[in-house]
C-alpha cells in the first residue's frame, strides 16, 4: 500500500513538473496596445534662430517648453533665466498669459497715437507720450506679480538708469530721431516672445534686418 502511495506521489510530481515547464516555454500573448507615442518637440514656423536680435537674449534649450529660455548672459533677460522653471508647463503657461496680456494692452498706444495726430501733435510730442505710457504698461502688467515687478525694475535700473524704463531722452540719444523712438516704443522683445511660444503670433511686429 505504501509503495502504491509513493508511486502515486511520484506520478503527481512528474505531472506538475511537466506543467511548469510547459508554462515557462509558452510565450506570453502579444500585447494589443499601441506603443506610447512620444510628443513631437515644439517648433515655430518662423525660426527664432534666424533672428540675431532674438538670439542675443536667449539660448536654445531642448528641455524648455518652447525650445528656448532666457540667456543668463543677456543684459535684458538674464534675470528671467532663473525666475521660473522654463521646463515647467504650469509656470511657463502663467508667464505666457501675462505676456499676452501685456501685448494686448499695447493697443492703447495705437489709439493714443491716433488721438494725438488728430490733435495736431508733432512726432516728438507723440514719441515722448507713447514711450512714457509704454513703460507704465510694462510695469502694470506685473501688478499681481511682485517678484516679477522687482526683477523688471532692477533690470530697468541696470540697463537704463531708471527703474521705470528708458526715458524718451535716453531713446532719442540712442536712436537719433523721434520717429525711431516712436517705432521702438511699439516694438517688443522677440527673445521673450520666443521663450513663451509667441514668436509666430507677433512675428510681424519684429524689425528683423
Amino acid at each position: 500500500m505504501k509503495r502504491n502511495i509513493t508511486a502515486l506521489l511520484l506520478a503527481l510530481l512528474l505531472a506538475l513538473t511537466g506543467l511548469c515547464c510547459l508554462a515557462e516555454a509558452t510565450p506570453a500573448p502579444a500585447s494589443t496596445e499601441a506603443p506610447a507615442q512620444t510628443a513631437a518637440p515644439f517648433a515655430y514656423e518662423h525660426d527664432p534662430r534666424d533672428n540675431p536680435k532674438a538670439m542675443k537674449d536667449i539660448v536654445v534649450n531642448p528641455d524648455a517648453i518652447y525650445g528656448f529660455s532666457p540667456s543668463p548672459d543677456s543684459p535684458r533677460l538674464k534675470d528671467y533665466a532663473s525666475i521660473i522653471d522654463w521646463t515647467d508647463p504650469e509656470q511657463v503657461g502663467e508667464a505666457r498669459a501675462q505676456r499676452e496680456a501685456y501685448h494686448e494692452s499695447m493697443s492703447e498706444l495705437y489709439r493714443m497715437i491716433e488721438d494725438m495726430l488728430h490733435q495736431g501733435k508733432n512726432v516728438e510730442e507723440i514719441a515722448r507720450a507713447v514711450s512714457k505710457r509704454r513703460n507704465e504698461l510694462r510695469l502694470e502688467s506685473y501688478e499681481t506679480d511682485s517678484e516679477g515687478l522687482a526683477v523688471v525694475k532692477k533690470n530697468n535700473l541696470e540697463v537704463f538708469g531708471d527703474e521705470s524704463g528708458p526715458s524718451a531722452e535716453y531713446l532719442h540719444h540712442k536712436y537719433g530721431t523721434w520717429q525711431t523712438v516712436l517705432e521702438k516704443a511699439l516694438g517688443t522683445n522677440e527673445g521673450m516672445d520666443a521663450c513663451l511660444g509667441l514668436y509666430d503670433k507677433y512675428y510681424e511686429l519684429y524689425d528683423i534686418g
